[in-house]
């Protein structure tokens, strides 16, 4: 188990919508490690991504086959630039798109693979929410129980609604078809709601309207290697630490339409020893809702190359 200033260590890896115009780009010129993951995922894709993270703009850097590799590419970029002050780490969890990040940090898949995967997934997204289109929403106040039965309440002939993210106590996003998501809205706020938000998000992820993208994505990721990993990742699916590689394909799989159970996972990270919890990547989300999840596990976001240089620093 990995230990900085005597506490063992838990690896966080942001998901989609964390990524922003700028992202990587002082971190890329000032530490060769990062700058060479920048330019590996620009010869594997073919594309000028390390340009669209750097400079944007942000409509295209916000499309979900450009913001999944994007985001993968910085989160590896910053962990590459201090995975050797880490030592062994105790376990790594990714958010959404951020759990290949976490099997990429643990050794378990190369970053070449994991960056053509998320391409791959994110292009397979787009199209589901083409074909059927969705939407999704955040609900602020409700327990999990609440939203779970408002869901139930406003499925119907015209569509379904599911909750998509257990984010923390208290934050919910659920996901669906348009009809059903509005009814769920309304039905959360009649619940006594905070706050509900519909997203402007292209498909209705984590939700039963993705099944379509299940077999184009279980045939990629039944062409990649896995390899055991160095520590236990904790899958969105089971909220459960896994350390069998055989397992992480159809988890993965299985994601596309299964609920981010964010929440018990960060407690299944705290049952096995992680005290310190590091989030690699763009922004903070993780860390504001690991304070929200457990007030006593210390987080610190790493994105910056300042971010960096005060962690190696220290």
């Amino acid at each position: 188990m990995g230990i900085v200033g005597g506490a063992v260590v838990g690896l966080l890896f942001p998901g989609q919508g964390s990524q922003y115009v700028g992202m990587g780009r002082e971190l890329a010129a000032l530490r060769p490690a990062a700058r060479a993951v920048f330019e590996e995922a620009d010869e594997i894709l073919r594309v000028r991504l390390s340009q669209l993270c750097f400079e944007g703009p942000d409509t295209e850097l916000t499309l979900t086959h450009n913001a999944q590799p994007a985001i993968l590419t910085h989160s590896v970029a910053v962990f590459s630039t201090i995975a050797a002050a880490l030592g062994d780490v105790g376990a790594a969890a990714g958010h959404s798109l951020g759990e290949f990040s976490a099997w990429v940090a643990a050794g378990a898949l190369s970053f070449a693979e994991a960056v053509r995967l998320v391409r791959h997934r994110g292009e397979l997204m787009l199209k589901s929410g083409e074909d059927r289109p969705g939407t999704m929403a955040a609900i602020l106040g409700l327990d999990d129980e609440t939203i779970d039965r408002v869901c139930r309440e406003a499925g119907g002939p015209d569509g379904e609604c599911v909750a998509a993210n257990y984010n923390s106590p208290g934050q919910v996003v659920i996901s669906g078809d348009t009809a059903a998501v509005e009814r769920a809205i309304e039905g959360a706020r009649a619940a006594g709601a905070r706050r509900a938000l519909p997203l402007n998000v292209s498909g209705a992820f984590h939700s039963p309207l993705m099944r379509v993208a299940e077999a184009d994505l279980a045939a990629q990721l039944g062409a990649v290697t896995f390899s055991t990993p160095r520590f236990p990742v904790v899958s969105n699916v089971t909220a459960g630490p896994i350390a069998d590689a055989g397992q992480a394909r159809d988890l993965l799989r299985r994601q596309l339409t299964s609920p981010v159970r964010w929440a018990e996972g960060i407690r299944a990270m705290r049952a096995v020893g992680c005290s310190t919890f590091i989030e690699m990547g763009p922004g903070n989300v993780l860390t504001g809702l690991l304070r929200r999840i457990d007030c006593e596990a210390s987080g610190r976001a790493i994105d910056t190359a300042a971010d960096v240089d005060t962690f190696l620093a220290g």
